[in-house]
């Protein structure tokens, strides 16, 4: 797949812009808080129907207006799609094809795409709710039954955390409601948990094949899912879901005491393992680094098993984070391969020597200029 058409008005610092993008690589060239960044992120949030950069969707609105839009026309292999997303002081609102999406769960996985910027350098050696937001917003793309379980899970957790914290504070003594809390969240909890599992195990396989190329087979990468249940790789969902169930009932006492759940997927953590050592503790920062990479990498192949088609890949300004090496072994593996825009504020020597034919863009104080590549 690849966007052929973005329209933005009053997005950020762009009031009204069209563009149209070249199938291959398409480099945004500017100076900083010129409008590099927010027009990758106009072609995230047309994907994901929010922003990766803020929780505050009246930030996405130009502080003059009180409506955004963006729309934008996705070529597939098989379809071409008008995607449409409204901002405004009511929410937002979602069509496709011109038909209004009556929850955004159907809109998202439309269009899929995936997002490289300096903070996922963070992703290795990050905290566990970095990782767990980089699961949960990739594989969430991918399948809309695991985004519904999530989503599910996220309003009774939120319930099962108010209720602890009455019980915590003897505002209520009724043990039912909490059992019937925790019989439902360990049923969506289970799912989350097989479905990660299933995903991580395919991820790795990918990222096994890049780690060992960038390393020249030195480096061996895997990883290691972290969990309240024990033995998962062995159980299946019903199991989960029993060994779940019983841990709420074991450790009731001291989820009242805290008033929090504190078991669950939105505990969960992946460690990366590079030799058989965590390379959160004993890698070097290169390691960490080339890992990061090599998962990033990975979700290409795995969306275009998953989905059928190759995702779209925005780099915003990850060149200048990486070394010769990685840089190469980056262009080499999107190049002609995948839809691809990257910022940066001067194309490198790599960058220059790697890449062919790509279409440029000059981007200064929310305006946008394509020029020729020389």
């Amino acid at each position: 797949m690849y966007l052929k058409e973005l329209t933005l008005k009053n997005f950020r610092n762009y009031y009204d812009i069209s563009l149209e993008f070249s199938p291959q690589i398409n480099i945004l060239i500017g100076e900083n808080a010129q409008g590099k960044t927010n027009l990758l992120e106009a072609i995230y949030v047309l994907a994901m129907a929010r922003s990766h950069r803020t929780n505050n969707e009246r930030e996405l609105v130009n502080f003059t207006k009180e409506e955004a839009s963006i729309q934008g026309t996705l070529e597939r292999k098989i379809s071409k799609l008008k995607l449409e997303l409204f901002l405004g002081k009511k929410g937002k609102k979602a069509k496709v094809n011109h038909l209004e999406q009556a929850k955004l769960s159907q809109y998202i996985g439309q269009m899929n795409v995936i997002l490289f910027a300096p903070e996922d350098l963070a992703l290795v050696k990050g905290a566990p709710a970095v990782r767990r937001k980089f699961i949960d917003m990739e594989f969430g793309q991918i399948d809309p039954h695991y985004l519904y379980n999530l989503s599910q899970y996220r309003v009774l957790l939120k319930q099962r955390n108010h209720y602890l914290k009455q019980l915590q504070l003897k505002q209520t003594k009724d043990l039912v409601l909490l059992e019937v809390l925790s019989d439902q969240i360990a049923a969506f909890g289970a799912e989350i948990i097989a479905k990660r599992i299933t995903f991580l195990s395919e991820l790795e396989k990918y990222a096994q094949d890049v780690q060992a190329q960038i390393t020249e087979q030195k480096e061996e990468l895997n990883f290691k899912y972290n969990t309240s249940v024990e033995n998962i790789y062995e159980k299946d969902v019903k199991q989960l879901y029993i060994d779940l169930k019983k841990i709420y009932q074991n450790n009731q006492n001291k989820e009242i005491f805290q008033g929090s759940t504190l078991y669950g997927p939105h505990r969960d953590d992946v460690q990366f393992l590079i030799n058989k050592k965590n390379v959160q503790i004993f890698g070097s920062q290169g390691q960490q680094r080339t890992t990061a990479l090599a998962v990033k990498l990975a979700e290409i192949d795995l969306m275009k098993n998953e989905t059928g088609e190759y995702p779209i890949l925005l780099l915003d300004d990850v060149l200048s984070e990486l070394d010769g090496a990685r840089q190469t072994q980056l262009l080499r593996a999107i190049q002609e391969r995948v839809q691809t825009f990257l910022t940066t504020p001067s194309m490198s020597e790599v960058t220059k020597r790697l890449i062919k034919d790509p279409k440029i863009f000059r981007i200064s104080a929310g305006t946008i200029e394509a020029e020729e590549y020389k």
